[in-house]
C-alpha cells in the first residue's frame, strides 16, 4: 500500500550540548534506512512515514534523553511556503524562535537530570496580574512622557 501525503511527516531532532549533528545522523542511519535524514545546524530533520519517523525519533531520544529534543515540523522540506529561495532570502520563519529554544536546552537537560535523580521542582510564585485601569494609566503616562520630549 502506498503512503499518502497525510502519512508522511517531518520531525526536527534538536540537539544540545556536546553532541554533533553528524553523530546523531550516524546513529539514525544505523536504526533505519526507511526515512530521509537531513543534517542541519541544530540537529536533524527526519522525513518519512509517520510510524517509522516516530520510532526513529523515540530511539534517538532514548540514546540521549537529556540532549535530544523533538518537535514535528509543520511543512515538509522544500515546501515553497518555507523555502528561502522562493521567499527571496533571509531567515526562515520560526528560525529566531528555534534559536531562542536552542539557547535554553542545556538548562532544560540539566533540569531533567535533576528531576530524574529525585529532586523536586521548585515552584515559582506566579506574578499577580496588573489591574486594567492601572495598566492604562501606565500606558497613558508613558505616551505623555514621549510627547513631552
Amino acid at each position: 500500500m502506498m503512503a499518502t501525503q497525510d502519512d508522511i511527516i517531518t520531525k526536527m531532532v534538536v540537539i544540545s550540548d556536546s553532541l554533533l549533528p553528524a553523530e546523531v545522523a550516524i546513529s539514525a542511519y544505523k536504526i533505519t534506512s526507511d526515512v530521509v535524514i537531513k543534517e542541519t545546524c541544530y540537529g536533524l530533520m527526519i522525513t518519512g512515514k509517520r510510524d517509522e519517523v516516530n520510532r526513529l525519533a523515540g530511539e534517538l531520544r532514548n540514546e540521549h534523553p537529556h540532549k535530544i529534543f523533538i518537535k514535528e515540523r509543520g511543512y515538509p522540506s522544500g515546501d515553497k511556503r518555507r523555502c528561502r529561495a522562493d521567499r527571496g532570502g533571509g531567515p526562515r520563519p520560526g528560525f529566531h524562535q528555534l534559536k531562542e529554544e536552542l539557547d535554553i536546552l542545556p538548562d532544560i537537560g540539566k533540569g531533567l537530570v535533576l528531576v530524574e535523580r529525585g529532586n523536586k521542582p521548585v515552584s515559582q510564585p506566579r506574578p499577580k496580574n496588573i489591574d486594567v485601569d492601572k495598566f492604562k494609566e501606565i500606558i497613558n503616562s508613558t505616551i505623555a512622557e514621549g510627547d513631552a520630549q
